[in-house]
């Protein structure tokens, strides 16, 4: 019996291949200026994701679960999960401008003020929010209307 690899079609095949070329590509761009800096970012983007970030999240969503769970709702975790992850990441990334650290230099390079980065932020994660609960609100009335007997 032989076993077959399981590989994609011709078109995953080449976009796949197409993705490795361009993050070679953008490596030994990003490495040939200051190669040393670029790798200490990285380990040290590891490390604090690792030892600092991940026990912070982890232990945020188990008490989320373990809330939800005490009153009987645990489904409904993903409704706060996937906005706060994408709160989260949004304020991982922009983090710097949120918090005003780099209002110069951004100044400098842009030519534009971090004055509403803060604000924006925080507008939205309540959409993000209030996205989810309006959400979880509909399908909750759904599912209430699907276990309603016909009245007719």
């Amino acid at each position: 019996m032989t076993r077959r690899i399981p590989l994609g079609s011709p078109l995953q095949l080449l976009l796949l291949a197409c993705s490795f070329a361009l993050a070679g590509y953008a490596g030994v761009r990003l490495l040939a200026g200051d190669w040393l800096g670029v790798a200490l970012w990285f380990v040290g983007a590891a490390l604090i994701h690792d030892l600092v970030l991940l026990p912070l999240y982890a232990s945020a969503d188990r008490a989320v679960v373990r809330g939800l769970s005490a009153t009987g709702r645990r489904e409904w975790a993903m409704y706060v999960r996937v906005p706060a992850a994408l709160s989260g990441l949004l304020l991982l990334v922009w983090f710097p401008l949120i918090s005003g650290r780099m209002e110069s230099r951004y100044e400098l390079a842009a030519g534009l003020s971090t004055d509403g980065f803060p604000a924006r932020w925080l507008l939205i994660t309540a959409v993000l929010f209030g996205g989810s609960a309006l959400l979880l609100v509909l399908r909750l009335r759904r599912a209430a209307k699907d276990r309603s007997p016909e009245t007719h």
